[in-house]
């Protein structure tokens, strides 16, 4: 970070709201609306009426399901905060946001049950590199000693956490915080700014301690400021300032502060720490490697589609500016001319004429623009595309049916648009007729679904997906089929003999022939081929048969009435003749997996998968992630459907897996008659 570097960065700033869920992250976005003057009074979330849980889904389930965007402003300056989900299943939201913030605040609890969670978000902020602060919320409840608590939440941090403020107590209950920067009390008051208070003298030691404890971690960076430690000298007030700010740009601390976001307390200290310390955009484009260039770029942060405005673009000015009915263009090529500018707050639009350098806009009707993309403004690519991280890999899916008929392409089309809010939902079109959507957990599936029928008054049924069962044969057999039909005219003969044997798994399906003496002429043989094939679709059990071989090695014709039909008839006759003799058997998918969970928590993991009919294969320290495993088993297709919910029962709520096919394996027994009694079931 080198020697003191800091100094108050102005221009607009984006400010991200992230941490675990049921941190508090929604309260915090709506005091510091309130604090600001965006709003006139702070909602709770468990009353509704919330900024930044406005959709009928968040409301419903009472959690955060997307990023909301709110511009306000603060002693003249602005800021765009966007409250980010925290659950697992949401968290995928927040990457695209952070690519272009400023600053990322990290809102806890003193829970240790959150720290596997606290660990995903502060990893997530580590790889995109966004600078950080951590407000411990919920201080007012806090039973540990704050010191205590920033040793508990210290693991999940690579960077070094920094107390600024600790606790002020009375009769043990939390009434306030001491700012150790500025060596001063403050007494909350609910929803109101604190009463400044002079340090009372039975805190005054604790404070000192904490206080020295504070410039030593940063003078870890600052040779001036060891010097004047060492030689007893207290440092001016503003370099430490400077120092707290030049040490959160550089990476090199994460300043925590303390309040309780619920009844608005400590959010005006919070809002002058951002003032004072966060980076402006002009770090943001150093950090990023854009430079300082004068051309207009701009990074889509978040996709909404709106009942009457249509698409918006939300998007972080990050240099230039850009006006309404400007062109735009994607680094991918893909081009748009923005129709509408517009200032959030929430679901609420003001119009702009332009935006500078820093602002947080929605751009509208942008229809072939998408999350994630780099503009420039104007027809020419930006020279660079910003870094975007990968969606996290899908745990669940889920079939879809609208219940109507008349709404199958109605509800592709709105499918399409929930995928452009939301990229990381996978949507595939089955042959079978069924819609699977795909995504990262049981809860994200079901606000996909209510989506479909709040936004676009679509009703669907759903189900799990089907399981891709093939059969195969387990012995060989010789069988005759001949297609002998008489009608007046024409008649319809084709006879073959085929040789059916099986083949190792995996090895798929071969045609061969020995015909000799030309008994089934050459221009028919090709016939026999496609009469095999098409009976392969679906074998003697229901499913296509793999893993066969099929030779054609003996049979005759008729000069008049045989033809190609004739013979894929006695082909597919022969087939369906001999299969019963040959054993046919279920086979399934068998999926190798790796589960990603906590270590505190590898044995409920491992006792969960074999009674899935899993096979543990091993596990090992997750490479890179302190308290973490990997743990590695094959398991069942069919049952890995809704693995991830007992998986996140069993790790507060914090595991994922990756899953990719292996191989085959046949299935008998119970489990093989429950397979074809419900496809029985089915087709009836």
């Amino acid at each position: 970070m080198g020697n003191r570097a800091g100094g108050r960065c102005s221009g607009p700033k984006c400010i991200a709201i992230v941490g675990p869920f049921a941190s508090g992250k929604t309260s915090l976005f709506e005091a510091l609306l309130a604090r600001t003057g965006a709003i006139q009074r702070q909602a709770a979330v468990r009353a509704g009426g919330t900024v930044g849980d406005s959709s009928p889904e968040a409301r419903a389930h009472q959690m955060s399901v997307e990023a909301t965007f709110a511009t306000t402003q603060y002693m003249g300056e602005s800021l765009t905060f966007v409250d980010c989900p925290g659950s697992i299943e949401f968290a995928h939201e927040a990457d695209p946001v952070l690519a272009a913030c400023d600053l990322a605040i990290v809102v806890v609890e003193p829970d240790p049950k959150k720290i596997p969670a606290l660990q995903l978000v502060m990893r997530t902020l580590d790889e995109i590199g966004v600078p950080r602060m951590l407000f411990l919320n919920k201080a007012d409840k806090a039973t540990e000693g704050v010191r205590d608590t920033l040793k508990m939440l210290q693991p999940a941090s690579a960077v070094p956490l920094l107390l600024r403020q600790i606790p002020l107590r009375r009769n043990g209950i939390v009434i306030g915080s001491i700012d150790l920067a500025l060596e001063r009390a403050y007494i909350w008051r609910e929803h109101a700014e604190s009463e400044v208070a002079p340090i009372p003298d039975d805190d005054r030691a604790r404070e000192i301690e904490a206080r020295f404890s504070m410039l030593e971690r940063l003078a870890d960076h600052d040779d001036l400021l060891m010097e004047q430690l060492l030689e007893e000298i207290e440092p001016p007030r503003d370099e430490i300032f400077d120092d707290l700010a030049a040490g959160l740009r550089a990476g090199a601390v994460v300043p925590v502060l303390i309040g309780s976001a619920e009844h608005g307390n400590g959010i005006l200290r919070l809002l002058k720490a951002i003032r004072h310390d966060a980076p402006d955009v002009s770090e943001n484009r150093r950090r990023l490697s854009l430079g300082n260039a004068a051309a207009p770029v701009l990074q889509v942060m978040k996709t909404f589609h709106t009942p009457h405005g249509g698409k918006l673009s939300v998007a972080r000015v990050l240099g230039g500016a850009i006006a309404d009915g400007s062109d735009v263009t994607a680094a991918a090529g893909r081009t748009g001319r923005v129709s509408g500018l517009y200032r959030l707050l929430g679901r609420e639009q003001a119009k702009l004429a332009s935006a500078e350098e820093g602002m947080t806009v929605a751009l509208g009707k942008l229809d072939d623009i998408r999350t994630g993309d780099t503009l420039a403004v104007g027809k020419t690519p930006p020279a660079a595309a910003l870094p975007t991280r990968p969606a996290p890999e899908p745990v669940y899916s889920m079939a879809l049916r609208p219940r109507e008929r008349k709404d199958e392409v109605k509800m592709s089309v709105a499918l399409h648009r929930i995928a452009e809010e939301d990229p990381s939902l996978t949507i595939e079109h089955k042959e079978t007729g069924e819609t699977v959507i795909s995504g990262h957990g049981e809860m994200h599936m079901r606000v996909t679904v209510e989506r479909l029928d709040s936004k676009y008054q679509i009703g669907v049924e759903t189900g799990r997906p089907g399981v891709p069962y093939s059969e195969t044969i387990r012995k060989p057999a010789v069988q005759r089929g001949r297609h002998k039909k008489q009608s007046g005219g024409h008649g319809q003969f084709g006879d073959v003999v085929l040789e059916i044997r099986p083949l190792p798994r995996g090895a798929g399906f071969e045609f061969t022939d020995t015909i000799t003496g030309g008994v089934v002429p050459k221009q028919y043989i090709p016939s026999v081929e496609a009469g095999v094939r098409d009976f392969l679709k679906a074998g003697s059990l229901g499913f296509p048969l793999v893993d066969l071989a099929v030779n054609l090695s003996d049979g005759s014709y008729h000069a008049v009435d045989s033809s190609d039909m004739a013979f894929q008839m006695a082909a597919r006759l022969a087939m369906r003749e001999a299969i019963s003799a040959c054993s046919p058997v279920i086979l399934e998918p068998i999926m190798k997996i790796e589960v990603f969970t906590p270590s505190d928590a590898t044995a409920r993991v491992t006792a969960i998968l074999p009674q899935r009919r899993g096979q543990i294969l091993g596990y090992d320290a997750r490479p890179g992630w302190d308290g973490w495993d990997v743990v590695e088993a094959m398991v069942p297709q069919a049952e890995i459907g809704d693995l991830i919910v007992e998986l996140r029962s069993a790790t507060a709520g914090v595991a994922s897996f990756r899953a990719t096919f292996d191989h085959m394996a046949e299935l008998t027994g119970r489990q093989a008659e429950d397979v074809l009694n419900a496809r029985a079931s089915k087709a009836a």
